[in-house]
């Protein structure tokens, strides 16, 4: 999907603030028609909060709406799974509607992009802490050789970057960090990330599942072909490049579908790209609330999602109720798909399973 197909934004929603930075300012010219509507934060915005709204007005909203705020908090949250730690978000939500995203289980409806201008104060908060992290003790599931920093729990950085140059700077930041890496997960093929010189000091995780559920499920997103093809050009570009099998559905036939996604993967990316590649696994989470909210825009996503059948309900670790796959069938379901793996791409490590 082109930019100007993914954002043409008319409409910007910014806390007071947001000019007083230099970032903030670097966009608002960039949209210089745009209706600017100022709002106390950047969370609670009633008109895009909370609606049940219609398809058109999903898709609508997320092409041509851009939210601005300060961040606020800039701790590091321990993560020990994908990364070590979690970084503060220069983003939350996303142009892309992906029918299983968590975040509309908080905000609700659209939730489109919603960007942070105070990005010289979330690299500085990182470097303070990296510098205090020292050297990594050991190699772990996570890294080899340095501590690795998960930049965008809440959004897509390759659709950030379509609208300013805050990934850009987060990827400079960590090229200077002999301790620390970034890592962020994308649908998205951003190919001016590729000019950003990352000197293997960032890692992109492209997301992939089989595209026929793709198409269904990932909606707005590049198509699963385009970020195979990409994963060499990022390497060449000095990224580090794993793969997310994100998430993991069932469905009848599900085996067949990713035997075949695997092989295209296998025919595709070079013999470099096999001797770096790593995956994360993620089976399906759910939740009631985001069930509501697709019945409201997308009710066929449901038909795969939404399965009490083979689901149950348990509570996460941030205390929500989530569905997921029933205790002991997940455990036989994972192994059965990382034994598929193994015999279609025995390079590919498998950093983590959940």
């Amino acid at each position: 999907m082109a930019p100007r197909d993914l954002i043409d934004i008319d409409r910007i929603f910014h806390e007071p603030a947001v000019a007083d930075f230099p970032r903030g300012r670097e966009i608002l010219a960039r949209y210089p028609n745009a209706e600017r509507i100022e709002v106390p934060s950047h969370w609670n915005i009633p008109e895009l909060h909370g609606n049940e709204g219609s398809v058109e007005d999903w898709v609508r909203i997320k092409r041509s709406t851009l939210v601005l705020g300060v961040k606020k908090g800039l701790a590091m949250r321990p993560n020990g799974r994908s990364a070590h730690f979690i970084a503060p978000s220069t983003s939350n939500g996303c142009a892309m509607a992906c029918a299983y995203c968590y975040v509309p289980r908080r905000k609700g409806f659209s939730n489109p992009i919603s960007l942070f201008v105070n990005v010289d104060a979330v690299c500085a908060a990182i470097a303070r802490h990296a510098g205090k992290q020292g050297p990594l003790p050991e190699s772990d599931q996570i890294d080899g050789q340095a501590w690795v920093y998960d930049l965008g729990e809440n959004g897509d950085l390759s659709v950030d970057a379509m609208i300013c140059d805050n990934v850009r700077d987060l990827v400079a930041l960590f090229r200077g960090l002999p301790n620390a890496k970034g890592s962020f997960a994308t649908k998205a093929v951003n190919r001016d990330l590729l000019a950003y010189d990352p000197q293997g000091r960032t890692r992109i995780r492209f997301s992939l599942m089989p595209a026929r559920i793709a198409r269904i499920v990932d909606v707005r997103t590049a198509p699963i072909l385009e970020r195979i093809a990409a994963i060499d050009d990022f390497l060449r570009a000095g990224y580090e490049v794993h793969v997310n099998f994100s998430p993991v559905i069932l469905y009848e036939g599900w085996e067949a579908d990713w035997a075949a996604l695997f092989d295209a993967i296998d025919g595709t990316i070079s013999e470099a790209a096999k001797a770096q590649l790593a995956c994360e696994i993620i089976m399906l989470t759910h939740n009631d609330g985001l069930h509501a909210v697709n019945l409201g825009w997308h009710p066929k996503a449901e038909d795969l999602l939404w399965r009490p059948d083979i689901q149950e309900t348990k509570r996460s670790e941030g205390g929500g109720e989530n569905l997921r796959y029933r205790t002991g069938w997940k455990g036989r379901w994972l192994a059965r798909f990382k034994a598929l793996l193994a015999e279609r791409m025995p390079y590919c490590r498998v950093r983590y399973a959940f």
